[in-house]
């Protein structure tokens, strides 16, 4: 496991022309005194006075004390479910050694990370010689893409049950708020949140928004602040421990699309177009911080990929969100170049340099 740092000077270099904007930028919105902010007693404080029992608390704990950010407050997930959600030949193909789910496994260990994402087939295979070397989190539900034509629909892969049976510190789950199906996903996902932490389990929520009206010839609209950000108020309100996120790209879907509720302060007072501003609102949606955010990595550009990485963190620890979770980027490169994508985005957490704007 790497244990330097990197320093300011190459972290700015990653940044390019974007680091003066994003690491000395002061938040003029939501200010930081209002939010919970991750850190060594942060789980203490949220979880320890819920109705989270003993072995829940446990397992985040285990989350949070394992890797190279054990005792921040902060999270590095490397999920490895794409081989469902994207096909496993396009996840695999500029890395075909991840075929095999052992190798994402040891990319996660050696890369320091807190936890790994994967299913039940790749934890079935390993769980009995890696389940007690790093927190597991199973993935119970996807979206599978050989059906034609595609259509987008989160489904239950397996059971609550199982996940627990085989070690796991964490489930995951996706709902795809805004879809036709997401009322029955919502139940669904729900129903196993609860089973989940009456075994001890962590729940963590990937709320993603999806329906093709949030797309128009202009912009689209999945990825913007208001909507992201509801997404993760429904979220945290099926009581997931975590919530994932894309980084918010842009704002305004309600008042564009013309549907929902809205308050004209959403869009003066509790955000601006800064990137730091409209993730800090995604932040406000989960309980001002109570709820951890971790932000989505996003797909891989190759030569891009370190830079991007470098600002998705910066943004999210910033704005006061918990971590990321980032695969694509770490395992589609060699392992070596993997584990130090993976450092580089823990460095960001380490410094103490970077603070919550």
């Amino acid at each position: 496991m790497e244990n330097s740092i990197n320093s300011m000077e190459q972290i700015e270099k990653y940044l390019g022309s974007k680091a003066e904007n994003l690491l000395n930028y002061k938040a003029t919105c939501i200010s930081k005194e209002r939010l919970t902010l991750p850190g060594p007693s942060a789980m203490d404080e949220v979880f320890g006075i819920s109705d989270r029992n003993v072995q829940v608390l446990k397992s985040l704990s285990s989350l949070y004390q394992h890797g190279r950010l054990s005792g921040t407050g902060y999270l590095s997930v490397l999920p490895v479910d794409q081989g469902i959600e994207h096909t496993a030949g396009s996840s695999f193909a500029p890395n075909p050694d991840y075929f095999d789910p052992e190798n994402i496994i040891k990319l996660a260990i050696e890369g320091g990370c807190n936890g790994v994402v994967t299913t039940f087939g790749g934890l079935s295979l390993h769980a009995r010689k890696y389940a007690h070397k790093i927190p597991f989190i199973v993935k119970i539900n996807h979206n599978e893409l050989l059906t034609y034509p595609n259509k987008y629909d989160q489904i239950m892969f397996g059971s609550v049950e199982e996940a627990w049976n085989l070690g796991a510190t964490a489930v995951g789950a996706t709902i795809y708020f805004g879809s036709q199906e997401s009322n029955r996903q919502i139940v669904e996902v729900a129903e196993a949140f609860e089973r989940a932490h009456e075994l001890g389990m962590a729940t963590v929520l990937w709320c993603y928004t999806r329906n093709n009206n949030f797309k128009t010839k202009e912009q689209d609209y999945h990825t913007a602040a208001d909507l992201t950000g509801q997404a993760n108020h429904l979220g945290v309100t099926i009581k997931a421990d975590l919530i994932k996120q894309k980084l918010p790209e842009t704002n305004g879907g309600f008042t564009a699309l013309k549907f929902g509720k809205t308050h004209p302060d959403m869009y003066k007072k509790l955000t601006s177009d800064h990137p730091i501003d409209l993730c800090r609102y995604q932040v406000a949606n989960c309980y001002m911080g109570k709820i951890g955010l971790i932000n989505s990595g996003g797909a891989s550009s190759g030569a891009d990929d370190f830079s991007l990485a470098v600002r998705t963190a910066v943004i999210n620890k910033r704005a006061g969100g918990t971590g990321l979770i980032s695969g694509r980027k770490a395992f589609q490169r060699p392992m070596k170049e993997g584990i130090k994508l993976l450092n580089l985005i823990q460095d960001i957490y380490l410094h103490k340099e970077i603070t919550v704007a």
